[in-house]
């Protein structure tokens, strides 16, 4: 089993100048990997830096939601030490609206419609939503349960699109926001183009250097010539 390198469990602070706490930096490049499908290598740095990417319980929460464990879910939820009430209650609203919504697929209204009248109107949030979600039960379900059209499988892309969802909601300490390192890359780079005063490129700029036009790059040659009009004698 690998162990964490000596030398990093010295330093908090990475990068030259030390302003990149090493733990969300890992955190957020182990992120990055799994994203990208690369579910060994995030697995192994996670071991070797000794930094979980997630915390037992955010694994456990995790997995009730891929699973459709909607009640397991909200209680796992309500142990993750968020202050935030009014996170706590868009989170809870966001699971209890999938469930509501899964019920509904499945042809159980009666079940839908008691977890939105027990479960999601107690809130007291989204009320618009609320009401969109009750016309729902008198509705036809071909109209209103769109991404849910197909059992199984529209279930599981929704619930992972909820997880995207959740990512928003909570604190970035309890769940890495998605694409955090290629949103921060992102920025980087856009801040160097607009810097650059003599910017000129049509390519993309580079991540290996820092972007930047020099003058031999100005246009410095008409490629066509406008046709002068004559006034007509």
């Amino acid at each position: 089993m690998a162990r964490p390198l000596t030398s990093q469990g010295k330093e908090v602070m990475v990068g030259s100048k030390g302003l990149i706490k090493r733990d969300e930096f890992v955190r957020i490049i182990t992120k990055s990997l799994y994203t990208l499908g690369y579910e060994k290598t995030g697995a192994v740095l996670e071991e070797e830096s000794g930094i979980k990417l997630h915390s037992p319980p955010v694994n456990v929460f995790r997995k009730q939601v891929l699973d459709g464990n909607w009640d397991s879910a909200v209680v796992t939820l309500n142990t993750l030490d968020l202050l935030d009430e009014n996170i706590v209650k868009s989170a809870v609203f966001l699971l209890l609206e999938q469930k509501f919504f899964e019920l509904l697929r499945n042809g159980n209204v009666m079940g839908a419609m008691k977890t939105l009248q027990s479960e999601i109107s107690p809130l007291g949030i989204n009320r618009k939503r609320v009401h969109e979600m009750a016309s729902c039960l008198i509705s036809s379900p071909q109209n209103v349960l769109v991404g849910f059209s197909k059992p199984g499988i529209e279930s599981s892309n929704s619930r992972f699109k909820l997880l995207e969802e959740l990512q928003k909601v909570l604190p970035p300490t309890i769940m890495v926001p998605e694409r955090r390192l290629e949103n921060l890359v992102e920025q980087a780079l856009t801040v160097q183009r607009e810097a650059c005063y003599l910017h000129n490129s049509v390519d993309g700029p580079s991540l290996y250097i820092d972007h930047h036009c020099g003058r031999d790059q100005i246009p410095s040659q008409a490629l066509q010539l406008r046709a002068r009009k004559h006034p007509i004698s």
